[in-house]
Formats: C-alpha cells, sequence, structure tokens
C-alpha cells in the first residue's frame, strides 16, 4: 500500500491522533471513508460509461491493459521469455554435432 508497512502505518497513527485528538479522530476516519467511497462510485461510473459507449466488442477490456508499462511487458518481455526457449538458427545452417570443427575461411581473417 504505497509502500507502506505497519510499522509506518503506526507512526501516521500516533500522529494522528496527537495532531487531531481522539476525539475528533473517528469523524475524520469517517469523513475519509466516505471520500473514498465517493471516488470509488465515481470511477465505477466512468468505468461503466467507457464499456457503454465503445460497445460489445469491448465489453472484456480490461483498462489495466492499456497502460504502456503493461503492454511492454506482455508483448516484449513476454517474446524475450519465448525466444529463450528456442534456439535461433541461421536459415541454411545447422548446429555443429559434438567435437566437429566449425568451418575456417582463411581468406576472412
Amino acid at each position: 500500500m504505497l509502500g507502506m508497512g505497519w510499522p509506518e502505518l503506526m507512526v501516521v497513527g500516533i500522529v494522528a491522533v496527537f495532531v487531531f485528538g481522539p476525539d475528533r479522530l473517528p469523524e475524520l476516519a469517517r469523513q475519509a471513508g466516505s471520500f473514498l467511497r465517493t471516488v470509488r462510485h465515481m470511477v465505477d461510473n466512468a468505468k461503466n460509461d467507457l464499456a457503454e459507449e465503445l460497445g460489445p466488442e469491448f465489453k472484456d477490456l480490461n483498462l489495466r491493459d492499456l497502460d504502456p508499462r503493461e503492454l511492454v511487458r506482455k508483448n516484449v518481455l513476454g517474446a524475450m521469455d519465448d525466444e529463450a526457449d528456442e534456439p535461433v538458427i541461421p536459415r541454411g545452417k545447422r548446429p555443429l554435432k559434438y567435437g566437429e570443427r566449425p568451418p575456417f575461411d582463411a581468406e576472412a581473417t
């Protein structure tokens, strides 16, 4: 959660008690929860409106797939993993057998 663990959350809670006081803290927590519910509702409405405008063809569209980092992760890194499994052999060439010496061209060196 934003790079925060339990110790950091405890420190934030203790600071909140000192800054706002134990009397106002429950009311602030209720307001924060209400704000988060409102934001989630707005995001859900935006997703539904987008899906409605795009039509049934894009029913299974996941907005996370549109993130450029996710596109790179899926396409480039996935392709690299697939290529690592298969050795690349140039066309017209064959791999050397065990103990076979590679061809030597005296004019090329």
